[in-house]
């Protein structure tokens, strides 16, 4: 299978070292519009390297689309109309009609899109999904140290959409209310955002993430009738507490399970995974209605934000 990675940022690059490191798949090529970065990420790979796109169509199979979060959408249509099967990096895209226009196409071209919430190969969030059965209230913190990427788009785009993914997988149901708040404050989108999701079911989903944290944290927790389950991204482990609640007494009969995970390289377990389903024409674990379903509820939370920051007068500061 020929493969090319488009865009070779911090993220293209590992893109770019996982595939080359397949035996069934030929790296054809990095492309970047930087020409000394894709040089030297297709160097590291070993492949060829290109500046535009549009010079490995039609010597490919599928690619990996990791530019900046403004190019989704016009990389991933061409690529498409190019009969090319998309590996794409969330968020999809900046709005939703665009993502419901890219779902469109792959169905109408049988062409597979597959969004990177790669935190779904997590084996922590993969038991925790596998032991959620009746979900009423989920908690999640993903907090993080500046680091100076993905500017381009807000905390909910860049790192809340996980738990957003996450969420909506486990939860099915409509929404019935929004509640958000967030602040700029080391750049002027949102760097920090909380936000309670009550769903039409009764579930509530209370969702916090920051990027500028002294400290990273990944964690969710959901809580369901007799058991509690927490799943760490970071340490890959999970915490899961059973209660057997036809005893009297509560205290005698809490079961707690402690699960540790290997190590795993998760990344390449979602682009091995996306190969196979290329090469089986198999259904993607993420596909591009989930990845739609993801941008779309960040959007609507980002437009709470907006609303709620409008009446005050926080958002001056960065006029």
């Amino acid at each position: 299978m020929k493969v090319a990675v488009i865009g070779a940022g911090y993220l293209g690059r590992f893109h770019a070292l996982k595939y080359s490191a397949m035996e069934d798949v030929e790296l054809v090529a990095v492309v970047d519009v930087d020409e000394e970065r894709a040089i030297e990420v297709a160097r590291e790979a070993g492949t060829r390297a290109f500046t535009d796109y549009g010079d490995v169509i039609g010597s490919i199979d599928a690619a990996s689309v990791v530019v900046p979060t403004s190019l989704h959408y016009q990389v991933a249509k061409d690529l498409l109309n190019a009969g090319i099967h998309l590996m794409l990096e969330k968020p999809m895209s900046t709005t939703a009609q665009e993502a419901r226009d890219l779902v469109e196409l792959g169905e109408k071209k049988s062409l597979i899109i597959q969004v990177g919430h790669l935190e779904r190969y997590n084996p922590a969030i993969v038991t925790l999904m596998e032991r959620v059965t009746q979900p009423v209230f989920i908690e999640a913190h993903r907090l993080s140290g500046f680091k100076g990427r993905a500017t381009d788009v807000d905390v909910v785009l860049d790192l809340m959409i996980h738990d957003i993914d996450i969420v909506l997988s486990i939860v099915k149901s409509g929404i019935k209310e929004i509640r958000a708040s967030g602040v700029p404050v080391l750049t002027p989108r949102i760097d920090i955002a909380n936000v309670r999701v009550i769903f039409e079911n009764g579930c509530t989903a209370n969702l916090t993430a920051s990027r500028i944290s002294l400290t990273d944290l990944r964690r969710i927790r959901v809580f369901q009738p007799g058991c509690y389950l927490s799943a760490d991204c970071t340490e890959k482990n999970n915490l899961i507490v059973t209660a057997d609640r036809s005893v009297p007494d509560p205290r005698l009969s809490i079961r707690p399970e402690f699960v540790r995970h290997d190590d795993v390289d998760i990344l390449y377990l979602e682009l091995r995974d996306f190969v196979e389903n290329v090469k089986h024409g198999r259904s993607p674990l993420v596909d591009g209605v989930a990845g739609m379903a993801a941008l779309d509820l960040a959007l609507r939370i980002n437009r709470a934000i907006g609303e709620a920051l409008s009446q005050a007068s926080i958002r001056d500061v960065w006029k």
